[in-house]
């Protein structure tokens, strides 16, 4: 199993770091360590408040030499705010202007869900509602067709702004459709998958299309028992199968969850800001589960879904909104 899996003509690092959730003052100084420790994967989004804080740490990096740009992965996220053609490349560009690169290797539509635009100057990121001064907040639905999007999309490859575009949160409906209408073939799928949740399905059918797949959240519970989105007692790192592969390979219960979604051919994007861990989530690539451990691993599926705005929104932002049946 090689550290890398193959998207479009480049190879991508198969372990990236996951930039959601990182406090905007601590981003900079985990971005640069990162890259120093061995990191050239580093996955972004508008929405997680912190893109010019990761560009000050991509800078750090480069001036003191640890890297080229060319040695780095970038993958960004265009918000469910600008879905709409005329907003497209100013949502690229304005990614662009804060990671201080001029171009992204991976660009991915971030969620199916269209909602109204909101002005830069405005507020930036908008995140969900549209208005949160209003009495009763919600989010605001702008029915943009994906087609639509997807060409916009396929504009900022042809013009150089990106490397290569594609899609996250898709279900394989979406990804059929797609497929059809796609003048530029989408290169990433990314979609949250872990232990209890293998999506073994969607995962198939994206790799038949010849689409490599990222996994977000490859720990599970992990990212959400902070955002009241799980409890602690979810975390598969507790599981027998997990800790009985662990206890024979010498390795921790989350490398092993790791090792697991790289053997399943996937990318994994784990989130850390403590050194130690920065290194052991690297460490991946000189053991091997065996059939039988990633057979028992794969038998904790639960089709237990963290990240579903069916819920989320619904909860957080007053607006009932599911993607996934």
């Amino acid at each position: 199993m090689t550290s890398t899996i193959d998207v479009a003509d480049k190879a991508m690092p198969a372990v990236g770091l996951g930039l959601w959730k990182i406090d905007s003052q601590q981003t900079a100084q985990v971005v640069c360590n990162a890259i120093e420790i061995g990191y050239r994967h580093l996955d972004s989004a508008a929405d997680y408040g912190n893109e010019l804080d990761v560009g000050a740490g991509i800078a750090q990096a480069l001036t003191k030499g640890l890297c080229a740009r060319e040695d780095l992965w970038i993958t960004s996220k265009l918000w469910n705010t600008y879905h709409s053609p005329e907003h497209v490349e100013a949502a690229c560009r304005r990614t662009l202007q804060d990671l201080g690169v001029e171009y992204l290797d991976l660009y991915l539509i971030h969620f199916p869900i269209s909602l109204q635009f909101v002005d830069f100057e405005i507020r930036y990121p908008p995140e969900w509602f549209f208005d949160p001064s209003a009495a009763q907040p919600k989010m605001q639905i702008d029915p943009v067709p994906l087609s639509d999007t997807w060409k916009a999309m396929e504009a900022l490859q042809k013009k150089g702004l990106v490397k290569n575009i594609g899609i996250c949160n898709y279900n394989s409906g979406l990804l059929h459709d797609l497929m059809a209408y796609a003048e530029i073939k989408p290169a990433m799928l990314q979609i949250e998958s872990h232990p209890y949740l293998t999506q073994e399905s969607l995962i198939r059918a994206a790799q038949a299309y010849s689409i490599a797949v990222t996994a977000f959240s490859p720990l599970g519970a992990l990212s959400y028992v902070s955002l009241d989105m799980a409890s602690e007692n979810e975390s598969v790192l507790q599981q027998q199968a997990v800790i009985a592969a662990a206890q024979r390979l010498q390795r921790s219960p989350a490398q092993i969850v790791l090792r697991w979604g790289i053997q399943r051919n996937t990318a994994v994007i784990p989130k850390t800001i403590n050194p130690d861990r920065l290194k052991e989530n690297l460490a991946l690539f000189d053991f091997e589960l065996s059939d039988e451990e990633m057979a028992a691993i794969s038998a904790l599926n639960q089709n237990r879904r963290f990240n579903d705005p069916g819920v989320f929104c619904d909860l957080a932002f007053n607006t009932f909104h599911p993607i996934y049946d």
